[in-house]
């Protein structure tokens, strides 16, 4: 226990010491009179459209005499950041007015490129001494305008920088664009663009290490706190309803057939057989393709791990915001580190159900996740290229995740499927199984496993769907989202709500005399991920304004994979509330 406990804090100082390298210049963030401070450009794209974003200069803006490429951690370059020297210099204390960037005559291409950005509502991204700034390139006017085709359309040509400091560091920044100072883009003509932009410094009693406060105080704000609070009393409320009605009905009516039971073993009369004491010969029959049920296990065991170290980390305040590219760096290096508890979980299980060909059970829970998510990746990795997007891994971020996949991930499945295989474990059943099955008696239609799945997966979904929306909004938008103690709560809601749920459906299968619950006990865990799939679809047409192809394969292909990791993580959770229950009924009777 103390060497496992060791290795745990091994990896979360490991992640923490990887997350938190993700910095700009790795400067003090001090600074003197005159002296020049990084400014960033990172991307440009449509402000509805988050995962469709590109290079600040695929757009003809003024180009500096040396463009630098700031070199990029593996969670931004994940993120999609792609950092340049940007054309503007705003050196500490300096105030420049109405400064000339260039002086550039645009050509009809160029117009158009400029037209069309302004037309999807195009913003541009850009980081001065780690603080994130956005502003918009243009703006569309529709005043007094029924028909699209006499729309104007203008791009902003005069940024104003405004600049807050206290002593020697930069504390806050805001950009804003002069309404005034506009360039008709309507029409593809040559046109000569002066760009230019002012700065102005003021000083602020803000410390410094509250400049990021503004970011998340979005999120904290009063109503946005009693949305979520709702949401947090809403599923508690769900929480305390569900668990008390099922430990209810199941005490007295366990009780009622322990009394049965115990009453018919006495009598000894030969009334016919019924409930679920007389399928106990059964109920511990091991489940059809064991191999893959032992794999979905592993997985969900280690997506499970993968979730509690986030959640760790989130609480110890390692994602604030705009820490860029922190949240992936800690999915890649936690899911290489924890392969060992899937390879460990799942050859274990396997074993448990006297399975003889490991390597191949290995093999299947390596890729039971891995494998569905490298072909979704392949695909939208297409995509974003066939587009230009910032999107698109470069060939050597490939390689490194190829090759902590083969010197971390794979090694580490491995050391942990011999463990589980040498671990000899024997399956706990509390009663022997006999050689022949009994017959499952004809049920109704609503006892079948979609229908099954689908009461299964309604309860804890209603308990964290209020949530979702804040959640999508931020993964998929541009809210920012830190209130990460709700989320926990919401979270272990969640996991109790999955395990009653499971319970109690799969007592009433066993009380029918059907006993292959195995298989059901997983599915119906995992159906709140197919709940979450179909809120997808209705936030993308109801709540986003995401469109065109390249979004639209990004929101859909990726939360495949999410909700698809998350039926593997609620699945185990289900399985392993069902077994232990399943145990504890069965323990409790006499059997023959």
């Amino acid at each position: 226990m103390e060497k496992l406990m060791g290795w745990l804090v091994a990896v979360a100082l490991l992640v923490i010491c990887c997350v938190t390298q993700v910095r700009s210049d790795g400067s003090d963030h001090k600074y003197k009179s005159g002296d020049s401070v990084p400014l960033y450009a990172n991307k440009v794209g449509p402000f509805h459209n988050p995962s469709e974003t590109y290079r600040y200069f695929d757009l003809p803006f003024c180009v500096p005499d040396h463009v630098k490429e700031k070199k990029e951690a593996l969670g931004e370059v994940l993120n999609g950041d792609r950092l340049v020297s940007a054309p503007y210099k705003l050196d500490f204390l300096v105030e420049k007015d109405s400064e000339i960037v260039c002086k550039k005559t645009l050509t009809k291409e160029e117009v158009a490129k400029f037209r069309s950005a302004v037309m999807k509502d195009y913003y541009f991204q850009m980081y001065y001494d780690d603080l994130p700034i956005w502003g918009f390139l243009g703006k569309v006017d529709k005043e007094r305008k029924a028909d699209p085709s006499e729309y104007k359309y203008y791009l902003f040509k005069h940024l104003h920088f405004e600049i807050f400091y206290k002593k020697d560091r930069v504390i806050e920044i805001n950009v804003k664009t002069d309404p005034h100072a506009l360039v008709d883009v309507t029409e593809d003509k040559e046109v000569e663009v002066d760009f230019m932009y002012t700065v102005k410094w003021k000083e602020t009693k803000t410390p410094f290490e509250k400049r990021m406060e503004k970011y998340s105080q979005s999120s904290s704000l009063p109503h946005h706190l009693e949305i979520h609070w709702f949401s947090i009393i809403n599923s508690c409320v769900t929480v305390l309803l569900l668990t008390g009605f099922l430990a209810t009905i199941l005490m007295r009516v366990l009780k009622n057939d322990f009394v049965k039971y115990a009453h018919d073993e006495e009598a000894a009369d030969d009334q016919e057989e019924t409930g679920w004491k007389y399928i106990h010969g059964d109920v511990f029959r091991f489940p059809k393709y064991k191999s893959l049920f032992a794999a979905a296990l592993g997985s969900g065991t280690q997506l499970f791990a993968l979730a509690i170290f986030i959640f760790i980390l989130a609480l110890v305040g390692v994602f604030y915001p705009y820490n860029r590219g922190a949240l992936f760096t800690a999915l890649v290096v936690i899911y290489a580190l924890t392969s060992g508890i899937a390879g460990y979980t799942a050859a274990s299980f396997y074993c448990q159900l006297e399975g003889t060909n490991w390597v191949r059970n290995l093999l299947l829970t390596g890729s039971l996740f891995c494998g569905p998510l490298f072909l979704t990746f392949c695909f939208l990795n297409t995509v974003a290229i066939f587009y230009s997007a910032t999107a698109a891994l470069p060939f050597g971020t490939i390689v490194v995740i190829v090759l902590i996949w083969t010197l971390v991930t794979s090694p580490l499945l491995v050391l942990g499927g011999i463990a589980g295989k040498n671990s000899k474990a024997e399956f706990q059943a509390p009663v022997r199984t006999t050689k022949y099955p009994r017959e499952i008696p004809p049920l109704p239609w609503y006892r079948g496993t979609l229908p099954q799945m689908g009461m299964a997966g309604f309860l804890p979904f209603s308990a964290i769907y209020i949530e979702l929306y804040y959640i999508f909004a931020s993964v998929w938008g541009h809210r920012i989202y830190t209130i990460y103690s709700i989320l926990f709560i919401v979270f272990i809601i969640l996991l109790i709500v999955t395990a009653f749920i499971t319970v109690a459906l799969t007592y009433f299968q066993l009380a029918a005399e059907d006993h292959e619950w195995w298989w059901r006990s997983f599915l119906c865990g995992g159906s709140t991920g197919l709940f979450v799939y179909a809120y997808c679809l209705y936030y993308y047409y109801a709540r986003s304004d995401m469109s065109g192809f390249m979004q639209t394969s990004f929101f859909f292909g990726y939360m495949a994979c999410i909700c698809y990791g998350f039926f593997l993580m609620l699945g185990t959770v289900g399985f392993r509330a069902a077994l232990f229950f399943v145990r504890h009924i069965y323990r409790s009777i006499k059997c023959e």
